[in-house]
């Protein structure tokens, strides 16, 4: 059976100052050992429609420390299907060995197609799909990151009834589609607040294409600069974050959301009393690849 759940858990996080703001983290992160918290998700009726479809192949895209793509690959593994990546960067065809995302999903069976930056921009327009599918035969897309309407019907039962006491839902933002999935499964008396990842709004409008609701913000202000960019800082904070609670977080999702949620607090952001519950994406296989830049940057390591 396919993706026979294991329950994630609501866990405390041992924070209440003068604001008397409560802090839990759901640890989405836990359900699954490889195809990690929105993956596992995003993943669930994907890998359903693809198999009511009798497609033996799945294809998707991602860079080179993509989550998406290792769970894809460790998916398709567990499920019996045959998995391509189409991967951003020509430059990285020689350095899977050294790429540990890249190593562990060739690992477990997944094919590349490596393809320049230029290339890469063109792969949702339709001439491409079908230049992939002359190349690649029979097979089921699932877009980069992962996020379409069957996506967000995952996303949208990472909320149970245990989840409608907390007065605000936060989660980390890449593609969007987590957002969106606990958007539509909230209580209008809940707020979603989302920390994107990436600069820029563009998010806003992706996100109304599948949202049904509008208790729903961006807070743009904790990217660190961008996609994958980190410093000192917020190396300091996840290091510090999991020292004091014994909970990993990632660098290009979860620790900037995290981080972002305790400047809020501090700031008075949040009414005192206030329950937040803070979504934990998962996104842990990205630290070793993030280790290594860092260590060439000689800056602190995650630990």
């Amino acid at each position: 059976m396919i993706f026979s759940l294991n329950k994630s858990v609501n866990q405390y996080v041992n924070f209440l100052n003068s604001s008397n703001v409560e802090i839990y983290i759901k640890r989405e992160d836990a359900i699954h050992s490889f195809v990690s918290g929105n993956k596992y998700r995003k993943l669930k009726y994907n890998l359903l429609e693809a198999k009511q479809l009798n497609k033996n192949t799945l294809l998707t895209f991602g860079g080179a420390y993509s989550n998406h793509i290792a769970a894809v690959a460790s998916a398709g593994k567990e499920f019996g299907f045959k998995t391509i990546g189409i991967i951003r960067g020509e430059e990285l065809t020689s350095k899977i060995e050294s790429n540990p995302t890249l190593k562990f999903a060739q690992q477990n069976g997944m094919e590349f197609k490596f393809i320049s930056r230029e290339e890469y921009k063109l792969k949702t327009l339709e001439s491409s799909n079908k230049q992939l599918e002359v190349e690649f035969d029979d097979f089921y897309l699932i877009p980069e990151g992962g996020t379409n309407s069957l996506a967000i019907k995952g996303c949208e039962e990472i909320l149970t009834d245990v989840d409608f006491d907390y007065d605000y839902i936060c989660c980390s933002v890449g593609t969007g589609g987590t957002i969106s999935g606990l958007i539509n499964s909230s209580k209008l008396n809940q707020k979603i607040i989302g920390f994107p990842a990436l600069k820029g709004d563009f998010l806003q409008e992706e996100i109304s294409k599948f949202a049904t609701k509008s208790n729903w913000e961006l807070v743009t202000d904790y990217n660190f600069g961008g996609y994958a960019k980190i410093n000192e800082k917020l190396i300091s904070f996840i290091n510090q974050f999991k020292k004091e609670n014994n909970i990993p977080l990632d660098p290009v999702y979860t620790g900037k959301m995290m981080y972002g949620i305790f400047d809020l607090v501090n700031k008075g952001h949040f009414p005192k009393g206030s329950k937040i519950l803070a979504i934990h994406t998962g996104g842990l296989q990205g630290i070793e690849g993030m280790n290594k830049t860092l260590k060439q940057k000689q800056l602190p390591l995650i630990r």
